[in-house]
């Protein structure tokens, strides 16, 4: 690391950029859009123009800096009031989450490669043709799309001037360069990303992925190679500017907590054409994460039966650093997936990650891939509760429980029978297709899937193998009582809940508790066959749970397998909580009998490794050998966590300590001490049976 990004680097952690910043009050506006019932799409429009307007008022330019962009307004402007979007859901409108475009990865190589006149003078003439139509829609979209990147472009030449003004001649040659016309280097293009990233957020989506960096990067970077204009260090000082540079505003981004803003990248795996796409800019992705130790861009690496050990052990290094990531996927196993979605080969070979781990194609994919979830734990609990009193035999139980999740994924089906997003002017104007429809990408893109999340799948699995254990086999206690035991905690039969702990666990190997979580995740991976959205997309079933591993957790009592109230769920595909595993080993093992591919919705194993397992030399090819056993065993994806629980407890005591501590939650990697203690006091229990 250069000293100049590690100067970059400290004020941007110690967030020195906050003294930069002021709030906007964007009340009058939001007044008058209700006022005078402004359209949604000139919301977005006038929204992104006042914020670009606001954030060019007071260019910053930081000390040695060589991109540019630093957010000095803390509030984006709110374009709806909340009684007017609860309207909208009370005339049967269903919204996914905010309501607005987020979880996707934009078409930045096009745009990039291009520049945005090239963009505004395709807009203009398929205008043109629209009026001439008569298709009043596809003039009101491609009129506010062109005054958005307009007001885009306005933005970065207010940044260009002062550069100029201030003497930076570098920076401003730059920004008279990009993103108004085609990069041409390796930083022009790092420029460009930054500028269309940064407006994304500023006209209100969120969880805006930067998708394959490594691919629609490397023209740039072999080409300053080739051309003597840069080396590879002057390329990894670039790539480390441009890293440090997503940490600056992440504090401002939506997330349910701090470090959960979606600014991930995914790096290797296989061209469009099927060739293998790991290169050497992917290497030195993972060389300046290595540098950097910071929470963003959060690392995905695309791998698969092939893949040479040596990448695996990249990528362990960086495990090995504390960082959470790099999150691994298993091409041999989404890529078919995908296909059998109805997604084409060559999209198929070109995913990425919406925000977390669920799975999109960029520029071309507005899936909602978080849509909602359903909490496998409650339809147990409501499936015992139903045939407590009826049941005699282990297999009427598990046929109700089917038949529940069964009934909630139906459910959701009709829940999200009209489904509606907001307009993104700008992010259309650099998405695939949306200017040749002259249609908003909010109405439909090439695929438009909705994700559907199981949470808990691993507690209610353990818990039908106690119930099988307990009252059927070893009649311990009927079923009725199990049921009234688990309102109680278990009160006055310790023995009960004992025997519910001992029962047999999904993490183990244990083929008692493998064997059903393979039919429960076969039946979850067809539990939405047949059925379509109305954008003409499918469902796509999951192992994720997003935040919902806690918010599902409170909803239900004690459950059979000797979980108590109160007590969360795993974070996606993982051991349950209270399981004393025997080994990471084993969890590969249990965590990879069952067909994934159905459940490819995205959803990784989690699993913590104390980071112990690092001190030896041979340690981190270990750790690698044990990835690459995941990947040859079907898994889908995978994510580590290398930490320590004596460390966690000392960083709640004392947070001022390690403020530098990161941790991987339930799709990304944060700062501990940044978290709510709901959510540490998870990540605490996650550790304490980790074997060590």
């Amino acid at each position: 690391m250069t000293p100049r990004i590690k100067r970059l680097l400290d004020y941007t952690f110690d967030r020195r950029q906050d003294a930069l910043r002021r709030d906007a009050d964007w009340a009058p506006l939001l007044a008058r859009f209700v006022a005078e019932g402004t359209p949604d799409g000139a919301r977005a429009r006038i929204g992104l123009q006042e914020m670009l307007r606001a954030e060019g008022e007071n260019p910053v330019f930081l000390n040695g800096e060589r991109i540019a962009l630093t957010r000095t307004v803390r509030q984006i402007p709110e374009l709806h009031t909340k009684e007017e979007m609860d309207a909208r859901r009370a005339a049967g409108t269903a919204f996914g989450e905010k309501g607005v475009v987020f979880n996707l990865t934009a078409d930045f190589g096009p745009a990039i490669r291009d520049g945005l006149d090239a963009r505004l003078a395709q807009m203009r003439d398929r205008l043109a043709r629209a009026r001439a139509e008569g298709d009043a829609e596809g003039v009101e979209f491609l009129e506010n799309a062109i005054l958005s990147v307009e007001a885009v472009l306005g933005f970065v030449e207010c940044y260009r001037a002062a550069a100029e003004a201030r003497g930076l001649d570098d920076i401003a040659e730059t920004l008279g360069r990009v993103p108004r016309f085609g990069a041409r280097t390796f930083r022009e293009a790092l420029q460009s990303l930054r500028v269309l990233h940064y407006a994304m957020w500023c006209e209100g989506e969120y969880h805006c992925g930067l998708g394959r960096i490594d691919q629609y990067l490397l023209p740039y970077y072999e080409a300053d190679l080739a051309a003597g204009r840069l080396d590879r260090d002057g390329a990894l000082e670039l790539l480390e500017e441009f890293f440090v540079a997503c940490n600056r505003d992440s504090d401002l981004y939506v997330g349910v907590q701090q470090g959960d803003n979606g600014q991930s990248v995914m790096l290797g795996g296989l061209t469009r054409d099927g060739a293998p796409a790991f290169n050497d800019l992917s290497r030195l992705c993972l060389e300046a994460c290595g540098e950097l130790k910071l929470v963003d861009p959060k690392i995905n690496l695309r791998v698969d039966r092939n893949t040479p050990v040596e990448i695996y052990r990249l990528g362990t290094q960086l495990t090995a650093k504390g960082l959470g990531f790099p999150q691994y996927a298993n091409d041999d196993v989404v890529i078919p997936a995908l296909e059998r979605w109805g997604y084409a080969p060559e999209d198929a070979r070109d995913y990425t990650v919406a925000a977390c781990w669920e799975f999109v194609i960029p520029g071309c994919g507005l899936d909602i891939d978080n849509i909602d979830a359903v909490s496998f734990p409650g339809a147990l609990d409501a499936a015992l509760r139903a045939v407590a009193r009826s049941a005699a035999s282990y297999e009427e139980v598990e046929a109700a429980f089917l038949a529940e999740i069964q009934r909630r994924a139906d459910a959701l089906v009709e829940k999200y029978r009209h489904v509606e997003i907001l307009p993104g002017p700008f992010v259309s104007a650099i998405s695939a297709g949306c200017i040749e429809r002259a249609r908003d990408l909010s109405r439909g893109a090439k695929y438009n899937n909705f994700g559907i999340h199981g949470t808990g799948i691993s507690v209610a699995v353990d818990s039908l193998a106690s119930v099988r254990e307990l009252v059927f086999e070893k009649k311990m206690v009927t079923l009725p009582e199990l049921v009234s035991l688990l309102d109680t905690d278990f009160a006055d039969r310790p023995d009960v809940l004992a025997a519910a702990k001992a029962a047999p666990k999904m993490g183990n190997a244990d083929p008692r508790a493998d064997e059903i979580a393979k039919r429960v995740v076969a039946f979850w991976g067809h539990a939405f066959d047949g059925r379509r959205n109305d954008r003409g997309g499918v469902f796509r079933p999951g192992t994720g749970t997003a935040m919902y591993y806690v918010w599902h957790a409170r909803e239900i009592p004690a459950s059979p397998d000797g979980r108590l109230s109160g007590h969360p769920f795993p974070a996606n595909w993982a051991p349950s909580l209270d399981v004393p595993v025997k080994g990471p080993v084993s969890v590969v093992r249990s965590f990879t009998e069952p067909d994934l591919g159905p459940v490819c919705n995205g959803g990784p194993l989690t699993i913590e490794i104390h980071d112990s397992a690092f001190v030896m030399p041979d340690g981190v090819d270990k750790v690698a050998e044990l990835v690459r056993f995941f990947v040859l065993r079907g898994g889908h994806q995978l994510q580590i966590n290398a930490i320590d629980r004596a460390t966690l407890l000392d960083a709640q005591a004392h947070p001022e300590n390690h403020r530098h501590l990161i941790v991987r939650v339930w799709g990304w990697s944060g700062y501990f001490v940044e978290l709510d203690k709901e959510f540490q006091d998870q990540i605490i229990r996650r550790v304490e049976l980790a074997a060590p």
